[in-house]
């Protein structure tokens, strides 16, 4: 991975002056960048996508957890002051080793919205959409243990479904026959909610909605990460009071084509 960003001396001493770091398998974590944006308009944010390795979702634990504290070590080395990892499967694979391995780090995860999505509705029929591997992991098992046992609750692995986002065609009409067919067991008012696992699928949000129906109310997780992270970064004195600046997005990838630029552009103005 190779990543440029050139601190000012003053913002070397000033902590609170430094980046936040936001890292995804790929471009589907700018999901959770724009609520972190939207909260902590005065903070600057450099987000790391490793569209060259994505996806993760089918990649075996060990692959994605040794990945991921690379990529963490190297947003410390950089005075990154804190870090969100805006992806289900890294945050399966890797954050409780990173918490040991940097306890006083400002650090969230993400993990799919069960919890709300079970207590909207009594004996709520869920449907939790995911990749392979956020699906298996003892992560999201424990919160099933936890969350799902007043609700029904079925699992969805969806595999191929973040690759139409990580190319750019989440508006094609590709996408939504993919969806159709993947979820033509679930159609028909035969669910009450529906989470998204994977921070790549709110940008085809529109699409599962229109496939599973209005009836259905759709969770996931960006905007309660969000609000973590800036919980966190508060509790550490690391927050940017200066209200009189506004904050900017750096973008950087391990597969940085012209293309994948500009998608991370539009991903980040997208607009449901």
């Amino acid at each position: 991975m190779e990543l440029f960003l050139v601190l000012k001396e003053d913002e070397i001493m000033d902590k609170t002056k430094s980046p936040i770091a936001v890292f995804d398998s790929g471009v589907g974590g700018i999901s959770v960048l724009r609520e972190m944006v939207k909260i902590m308009p005065h903070e600057d944010f450099l987000y790391y996508g490793d569209s060259k390795n994505a996806p993760y979702g089918t990649k075996t634990k060990e692959q994605v957890k040794d990945l991921t504290v690379a990529h963490v070590q190297e947003f410390l080395n950089m005075g990154c002051k804190a870090v969100a990892i805006a992806c289900n499967t890294a945050t399966s694979a890797a954050v409780a080793s990173l918490r040991q391995m940097y306890p006083d780090l400002p650090l969230v995860g993400i993990e799919p919205a069960l919890k709300p999505a079970v207590q909207y509705k009594k004996e709520a029929k869920v449907l939790v959409m995911a990749t392979p591997m956020t699906i298996r992991e003892g992560k999201f098992q424990h919160l099933l243990d936890k969350y799902g046992q007043d609700a029904t609750v079925y699992q969805l692995p969806c595999p191929g479904l973040m690759e139409f986002v990580e190319s750019g065609h989440y508006k094609s009409k590709e996408v939504y026959d993919f969806l159709d067919q993947l979820l033509y067991d679930y159609k028909d008012n035969q669910i009450d909610a529906a989470v998204l696992g994977c921070t790549h699928y709110p940008f085809v949000r529109k699409q599962i909605q229109k496939v599973l129906g209005d009836q259905v109310k759709i969770f996931d997780g960006a905007e309660g990460t969000a609000r973590e992270l800036k919980r966190r970064i508060e509790a550490a004195g690391l927050a940017n009071t200066d209200t009189s600046y506004e904050g900017h997005v750096t973008f950087h990838n391990s597969a940085p084509t012209p293309e994948k630029m500009r998608l991370c552009q539009a991903l980040l103005a997208y607009e449901e």
